[in-house]
């Protein structure tokens, strides 16, 4: 091309730039500006056919973006949902999916009820508690009686694993009385659980074997990442 051609209209080639900060903002930004304006295309199509064709044609250029997905469950359905949701909810095409709505997708998720601790004892855990409630309601028999020295002992392997040190079986009973509201009393009872040694073998045992996935894990994330280089000093540089 000739030069001075290209000298006498670089002016109008600047003039004419765009600036991502001039431009519209994009709504799903993860799929990029050339697939928004696809959608604005077929939102300006008369024809609701060809407009229906269109929408087909970007959801299949959706799928094309996220290959790992095309597996997964009511993908498809998802696909059509942020289509909608990057026209405005302004694209009127026959969807084979329920269309959804501004309203929908503003709404705010019901508040999560986090599980309440009880600080006095928190080495127990909550799954304790919940082994207690569900203790409480079984009627009394051996089944019940059998769940309530399950619950003991692990009472008893749980203090041990945060406390480091003996603790009594009458100890263990008191703090199941307690949390049981009185229900499941075993201070009186001749019951006698695991013993501590044993228990803090167990403990011990679980530990290094967690230990050793993690130094495992740690050895194959380092194969994986490649040795490392040495230093090779150079002698010609000046100190």
């Amino acid at each position: 091309m000739d030069t001075k051609y290209i000298r006498e209209n670089a002016g109008d080639v600047v003039h004419n730039l765009e600036y991502n900060s001039e431009r519209k903002s994009l709504i799903i930004p993860e799929y990029g500006r050339h697939l928004q304006k696809l959608i604005d295309q077929a939102l300006a199509i008369q024809d609701r056919e060809e407009r229906n064709k269109m929408a087909k044609y970007i959801i299949s250029v959706m799928g094309s973006m996220n290959p790992h997905l095309r597996d997964v469950p009511d993908f498809q359905h998802k696909l059509w949902d942020q289509l909608f949701i990057m026209s405005d909810f302004s694209l009127d095409v026959d969807s084979p999916y329920p269309i959804p709505s501004k309203e929908v997708l503003k709404m705010k998720p019901d508040t999560l009820k986090y599980p309440q601790n009880f600080p006095k004892y928190r080495f127990y855990g909550n799954n304790i508690t919940y082994m207690i409630a569900k203790a409480n309601e079984w009627e009394e028999g051996d089944m019940k009686n059998a769940l309530v020295r399950v619950i003991a002992n692990h009472m008893k392997k749980s203090y041990l694993s945060w406390n480091k040190d003996t603790v009594t079986d009458a100890v263990i009973f008191e703090h199941l009385y307690e949390l049981s509201g009185g229900k499941l009393n075993l201070t009186t009872s001749s019951e006698e659980l695991s013993n501590t040694q044993d228990l803090m073998r167990t403990n011990k045992r679980m530990s290094n074997k967690i230990q050793n996935n993690n130094n495992n894990n740690s050895k194959l994330k380092n194969q994986k990442n490649g040795p490392k280089k040495p230093f090779i000093k150079n002698n010609n540089n000046p100190k």
